[in-house]
This record gives structure tokens, sequence and C-alpha cells, in this order.
């Protein structure tokens, strides 16, 4: 029989559950807000952490709202809160993380919103008998990506109409799918991952008029993409990404494969937040992706500016992107960069890591070059926090801290930092 628990919820924490404690053992439960008192269901136990589920409120937070889809199909772990409380809990996970971890004692970062819905211009989408959708969180269960709201209607449509026909044919030929759009949505590219090579000719059956202005394909292992149909990347406008600054001219493009910012709603803000952080070069841009800083950057006039990317297909876009510019890319790791030379490092190091954060290599290599600027960007609160402490312990300061919700209904938050050493 399940153990069920009375709990009175505590505050946030990194993760997307809230902090109770039960007979001294602390308990992270999922779909409560802090101060209300809920029923919660232990789902396990690990040493003195228990893991538990709401399923009764006995006291709800005025916040409380009811929930319109499965908050663990697309990582919606805040769902059930109303969203400027989301925003303030976000700030609260924030402060709470950077005075654990470092010396600053006194920090409320404001979240910048977002829209809701609609928000995201690139997915991962995986094909079942249902069609294509989303993994429901810690299963390998397809969910109905549209019932999140996180896609616009067209894009849902276009998915749909793909996924009907994928689940009547060889769906399990599909890895996974990659999906991206342009900011405006006008440009919407597929890239089917293949677990043979075979099914790369079924691939126009699933695809043609659906709405796509290009489909690609790839094997796993592999970094080659075959172009099925249409045009295999996507594009924005530069000067759309600071801002709507008219002068800046050109585009900044993407293959569906290569990582970059999800959120269209947000993504000038994120850019313009950078940006007015770099008055002058030189500039070295470490995890570049598809040169989205770098562009915006040489755009504006900055000079000197070196991009470092190692992935192949994002770095394939780096140089299309930085074509005509003055921007120098290296193709090759942001560790092997670093540790190939001695030389001094001078202006400001932009650097934007995986979730994973610095690796405390890169670090000590960044100090031991001196670097006296540094932005980061960062997706996760938990490894920004470890990042700054380990910085503030080399001497840096951190000048100041923004974020945006680029995920809003989940418990993650875009941050940016500028250190001084």
């Amino acid at each position: 029989m399940a153990r069920i628990l009375n709990l009175r919820i505590e505050r946030p924490v990194a993760g997307g559950a809230m902090l109770a404690h039960h007979g001294g053992r602390v308990v992270l439960v999922d779909g409560a807000i802090p101060g209300e008192r809920v029923h919660a269901r232990v789902d396990r136990e690990r040493r003195d952490v228990l893991f538990a589920t709401v399923i009764g409120v006995t006291e709800p937070d005025p916040d409380r709202r009811s929930l319109e889809s499965d908050p663990a199909c697309g990582g919606q772990a805040y769902l059930h809160i109303q969203y400027d409380r989301q925003r303030q809990l976000k700030s609260q996970m924030i402060g709470d993380a950077l005075r654990r971890m470092t010396k600053l004692d006194a920090v409320a970062v404001p979240v910048a919103s977002s829209r809701e819905h609609g928000y995201r211009m690139r997915s991962r989408l995986h094909a079942g008998s249902s069609g294509l959708g989303f993994l429901r969180g810690g299963t390998h269960k397809l969910c109905n990506a549209a019932r999140t709201g996180q896609l616009l209607p067209e894009t849902n449509r276009v998915v749909s109409k793909i996924g009907r026909r994928l689940s009547r044919s060889k769906y399990k030929s599909v890895a996974y799918v990659d999906l991206a759009e342009s900011v405006n949505a006008e440009m919407r590219v597929m890239n089917f991952h293949l677990k043979v090579s075979s099914a790369s000719k079924l691939i126009s059956g699933w695809t043609t008029d659906c709405g796509l202005t290009g489909v690609t394909c790839s094997r796993p292992g592999s970094a080659e993409i075959t172009v099925v149909s249409g045009r295999p990347t996507i594009c924005d406008p530069i000067g759309s990404l600071v801002h709507g600054d008219a002068a800046c001219h050109g585009l900044i493009g993407r293959h569906a494969r290569s990582f970059f910012q999800g959120n269209r709603y947000l993504l000038s803000t994120l850019v313009a937040a950078v940006c007015r952080r770099v008055t002058s070069g030189p500039v070295l841009d470490l995890y570049a992706g598809v040169g989205l800083f770098s562009v915006a950057l040489a755009s504006l006039g900055v000079e000197e500016i070196t991009a470092v990317e190692r992935d192949v297909s994002a770095r394939r876009d780096l140089v299309a992107n930085a074509s005509g510019t003055r921007i120098e890319v290296i193709g090759t790791s942001v560790e092997q960069f670093l540790a190939g030379s001695s030389k001094l490092i001078s202006g400001t190091v932009i650097v934007d890591p995986p979730r994973a954060g610095l690796g405390r290599t890169v670090l000590e290599l960044l100090v031991q070059r001196q670097v006296t600027s540094i932005v980061y960007v960062s997706c996760d609160v938990a490894t920004f926090a470890r990042d700054l402490q380990r910085f503030g312990e080399a001497g840096y300061t951190v000048e100041d801290i923004e974020a945006f919700d680029m995920f809003p209904n989940s418990a993650h938050v875009e941050l940016m930092a500028s250190l001084r050493g």
C-alpha cells in the first residue's frame, strides 16, 4: 500500500519539485505550491530523501489553477501554478541557489516573462503507433504535444498530419524527429533521425504537402545530413534578433539538428542583453553554436570575434552564418582550444555551455589566461550557481544577473551573468 504523508510545503527547489519535511527527512513533492498543506503519495525513497506526488490539497494556494494537460508531458512541472507566481518562484529558486553557493546574500533576480503558448521553435518528437509526440517524463510513452500548448496551432496540424502517416508505416525505423521553425514560423524544417538507411525512401510519403519548407534525414553516429525535399535550413533576419535594429543586415540560419534557443518570444531579449554587455572587441565566443551571439555582435560593428564550436552540424551553420563577416571560426572543443595556447585572453569571453555547465578544467584555463570580462549564459540554476562560486573563489566579482523565462510552465530558466576579474 502506498504511503501517504500530510505535508506543509516550504519552498521550490531546482528540478521542479517543492521541498517539505516529514519526520526529520526531506520530502521533494511534485504538484505543490509553497505554503500549501497537501496529502502526498510517496513514490520512492533515496537515503534520507523521499520523493512524493500531491494527491490532494487541504489548504490550496490562491495561485493554484486547474490543469489543462498532463504536466509530465513537455516537462511542465509548474503547470498547476498561475504564470506570474511561476516567475516569482523561479526568482526565489535563483536567489536561494546563489545564497547557498556564493557570497551573494541579497540577490533578487526578476525573470523576464514569455507568452505561455506557442513559444517553442525547437522540439524533439518521437514516433509511435499513435503518431508523433513528446515522451512523457521518466517514461518511453508518447504523449500528445498539441495538448501542452507549447507549439503553435499550425505546427500542431503539421505534426499531427505527418504523425498519422508515419504511424501507419514503418515508424520503428525512426529514432526521433527534430523540428525547427523560424521566429515568425514561416519556415519549418524536420530532420528524421533514422535507425536504418532504407527508411529514407519513406520520408517523402510521410511529409508531402504537410506545410514543411524543408525535410532532411540523418543516421545515428553520422554527421551527414541528406536533403529529402525543400530547403534544409531555416533562417531569421539578424536585425529582428537585436530588438529590430534595422541597421543589422543579413540572416542567421540553422539546420534542424543544430542547437538553437527555443523560445521565439524571448530570443531577441536574450540576444540584446548579451550584446549590451559587449561594447567592443576582441570577443571570444565559446560554445558558439550556430553563431547566435557572434553574428549579432558582428552585425552591430564589433570586430575581432573568434567563435569556437565542436559540434559538426552547428559548426557548418556557424561557418555559413559567419560568411561575409570577420568572425574567425574554430572547429574544436573548448578544452582543446584553451589548452592549445598559453596566451592571455583580452576583451570579453562569452560562454554558453550545455546544462552541465563549465567543466573545472575550462574554468581553470579561463582563470589562467587572465580573462577579465565574462558573459556567462546558462540554462541550469544549479550549475550556474556552482560556476559563479568557483569564479568567485578565483577572485571574480558578479556585476549583474538577468533571467529569462525561456521555458514557461517548466522549472527551467535561462540565466545570464556579467563577471569581472
